[in-house]
């Protein structure tokens, strides 16, 4: 196993809360800040790099994914539930299935698949043991819980073919895989694709790379680990933030891109709450589009 400590370069100084979702979408990386309720893009063609505000909202927005047939439009986990986020910045709720849950939950992180489906998960805002749940969101705009007993719902992830989906439990310290129906979208037995010790972080967002390895933002560990698809941990790279918490490759430039909270840093330096940029030895592949019929 290979440790790196490359120098990061800042690519955004915004002092973020709790910056997350990064994801390459057509030329351009976008993210979001979950609290805030921000969108941002960050385009590939300007020198220097200019951040761009696409939208803020007034309740958290988990991750955003494009929608295949309506530029500038996103499907969003926000607040409750799932929602359309139209260009000009209102949200058209899909379903608010946290709004039935016994305490007071958020939409946490969310990505599309390979197939057109939106999968996002859920979290309680104090961390109840169990009550995070996993959704996707189909085509036709039906949103069904898929997995429930989670705590922190991250990821998910999902490798070229669409056919395995990674996905971490934070708080458990777990990251599992399961293998998916690619016209139904029916998720086999979950197993535990890697297990955590305490002291090693917690997993946090992540993305497979061109070759199908795991990337996974490590919170509370200022660390990046890829893993191989049979479980081996292959690398580890560490970044100058203790809380790291997206992780995403350019599709063509070998750099890896991450997002870092401030939020539960004591004292917090530049790279708190910071955009950062590293070179690895791998690409990844732009994010994939909600394809419904909205």
């Amino acid at each position: 196993m290979a440790s790196t400590s490359a120098t990061a370069a800042i690519v955004v100084d915004g002092a973020y809360e709790l910056a997350e979702g990064g994801r390459w979408v057509d030329d351009r990386y976008v993210y979001v800040d979950i609290l805030s309720g921000r969108l941002f893009e960050l385009r590939d063609d300007t020198e220097p790099a200019a951040v761009r505000q696409l939208a803020r909202l007034d309740v958290p927005l988990g991750a955003v994914a494009p929608v295949g047939d309506r530029p500038g439009a996103w499907i969003a986990a926000a607040d409750t539930g799932i929602a359309l986020l139209t260009p000009d910045g209102t949200l058209e709720w899909l379903d608010r299935p946290e709004d039935r849950t016994p305490v007071p939950s958020r939409m946490n992180d969310g990505v599309a698949d390979p197939a057109g489906r939106f999968w996002a998960g859920s979290m309680a805002y104090d961390g109840t043991q169990g009550a995070g749940s996993l959704y996707r969101m189909d085509p036709d705009g039906t949103v069904v819980r898929v997995l429930e007993g989670l705590t922190i719902a991250n990821g998910p992830a999902f490798t070229a073919d669409g056919t395995i989906m990674y996905l971490a439990d934070t708080a458990a310290g777990t990251v599992f895989r399961c293998r998916v129906d690619p016209v139904s979208g029916d998720l086999g037995g979950l197993e535990t694709f890697v297990q955590l010790r305490d002291g090693e972080g917690s997993p946090d967002g992540m993305t497979v790379d061109a070759e199908g390895c795991l990337w996974v933002a490590m919170w509370g560990a200022g660390a990046v680990r890829r893993y191989h698809p049979d479980g081996r941990l292959l690398h580890t790279v560490t970044v100058p933030a203790p809380h790291p918490t997206s992780v995403c490759l350019h599709p063509s430039d070998n750099r890896l891109y991450v997002t870092t909270a401030r939020y539960g840093v004591k004292n917090p330096t530049a790279t708190s709450g910071a955009v950062l940029s590293l070179p690895v030895p791998v690409g990844g592949t732009a994010a994939c589009s909600w394809r419904g019929r909205r």
